[in-house]
């Protein structure tokens, strides 16, 4: 216990080895699709399943470990969610560059990122985002994990004609995610130690006598979840992925790559700048004015692990919002995320057991968390109408546009413009000049990659 104090100093955070424990897993469970759907993602593009499973696990556990040891924050990373499909979707199929070479792209892109951290200039964007726009970001990441929840859950689905719609809430599956998220409120606003675990739990305990809507071939109904046929699994070998990155594009594909390496830092950077304010700030880790004292090492070990992700042969690897799950459940230092790593190695044996936790059991805990972070908005000063119309532009953009970076970015412009328009422009940073600039430009990045 002395040892786990001194390292992670839990008596000064307010937390017990225990409530970390439990909050890592927490975070683990929220987390553990990506164990499926990166696999499922990057092999499109002819990669090996078996080596992206090992791959992403690897990447998960060794990452969230060296943010851990290195900043003493409750954050988990894994390879991200979005710059996955741009790795497969846009870089490898419809630029037609190999999945080799993009590889080197995301080593290229971590390496920008490493030197932008080691020289301050990653810090001094995030000190360059006024304290309302964060407020905003953490906001609108409440909103967006929440909304992550409901379409999981099956509440939220498309629609051809509105774009989005109620689901059918009489589906058993619905049923069961709307009788999770009770559960899981209920725990929480009572206190319960564990609660979300529980709940998480309770909810694909009861899934396996939940049909989801499909037959299978006997024709009889498929349940939500099954119990694995195996609890064990051997993880399969790195060797097709790991080190097969290729360099060829800095002189034969130079003028293509550079717009793709470039979008690749923008969207990792935001995301993850995005990401580390909205958790720390829940965790209380944030200072009145806005600002960490460990943001720098926070960005260098991000940076770090985008390098690394490039080496096991997967897309790179960012801090994930899902962290605030494990927030919620009471993490507050490093040892949440050794405890989340941990899982992610235990993961590459348990593999069968770990994936049948269902989508339904998760997506509860997913709009829980997002509720709470929204608790945020009342930290605005809206008597700034300014500053209150680009936080509640971020706010929007971040669910609508399915990212951090598209809601930073879209209430950055809205800032710089307003501000102007105002007289008020001596009040923003060269810096947050820059970063609106950059940002238009970068919503009109399909003129360079054919988008």
């Amino acid at each position: 216990m002395l040892f786990l104090e001194r390292i992670f100093r839990l008596r000064e955070n307010g937390t017990t080895p225990l409530r970390e424990v439990l909050a890592g897993l927490t975070t683990f469970a929220a987390m553990a699709y990506i164990l499926a759907v990166n696999p499922d993602i990057l092999s499109v593009t002819g990669m090996d399943r078996g080596a992206l499973i090992t791959a992403t696990a690897l990447g998960a556990a060794i990452s969230t470990a060296l943010m851990a040891l290195m900043t003493n924050f409750p954050l988990a990373l894994a390879p991200g969610m979005g710059i996955n499909a741009y790795f497969a979707y846009t870089i490898c199929l419809k630029l037609n560059i190999p999945w080799q070479q993009a590889l080197g792209m995301v080593f290229v892109n971590g390496i920008i990122f490493l030197l932008l951290s080691l020289t301050g200039v990653r810090a001094r964007i995030v000190r360059a985002i006024p304290y309302g726009l964060k407020i905003a970001v953490t906001c609108g990441l409440g909103v967006f994990i929440a909304f992550i929840g409901l379409q999981k859950g099956g509440l939220v689905v498309s629609n051809s004609a509105t774009l989005l719609s109620l689901g059918d809430t009489t589906k058993p599956a619905t049923l069961l995610f709307l009788g999770g998220f009770l559960l899981t409120a209920i725990l929480v606003v009572r206190r319960v130690p564990g609660g979300i675990v529980i709940a998480v739990a309770v909810t694909t305990i009861a899934g396996l006598w939940v049909p989801d809507g499909t037959l299978l071939p006997d024709g009889t109904p498929q349940m939500v979840t099954s119990l694995p046929e195996r609890i064990f699994s051997a993880p399969a070998s790195l060797a097709p992925t790991a080190f097969q990155l290729k360099f060829d594009f800095l002189t034969t594909q130079f003028w293509v790559a550079l717009p793709v390496i470039l979008t690749l830092l923008l969207v990792d950077m935001f995301d993850n700048i995005g990401t580390l304010i909205g958790v720390t700030k829940r965790a209380g880790l944030m200072q009145p004015d806005g600002t960490s004292p460990r943001i720098g090492r926070a960005l260098t070990a991000d940076s770090v692990a985008a390098i690394f992700s490039s080496l096991l042969g997967t897309s790179t690897v960012v801090s994930y919002v899902e962290s605030a799950s494990g927030v919620e459940a009471g993490g507050r230092t490093g040892l949440t995320g050794l405890t989340t790593a941990a899982c992610f190695l235990l993961a590459l044996f348990l593999t069968p057991l770990i994936l049948i936790v269902p989508q339904v059991a998760v997506a509860p805990v997913l709009v829980m968390v997002g509720l709470l972070m929204f608790e945020a908005v009342v930290e605005l000063n809206t008597k700034d109408t300014p500053v209150t119309m680009a936080a509640v532009m971020t706010i929007i953009m971040t669910p609508l546009g399915f990212s951090i970076s598209a809601g930073v970015g879209m209430g950055l412009i809205v800032l710089v413009v307003l501000m102007t328009a105002v007289g008020r422009a001596r009040e923003l940073s060269v810096t947050a000049w820059v970063l609106a600039l950059v940002f238009t430009l970068h919503f009109f990045d399909k003129f360079f990659v054919g988008k």
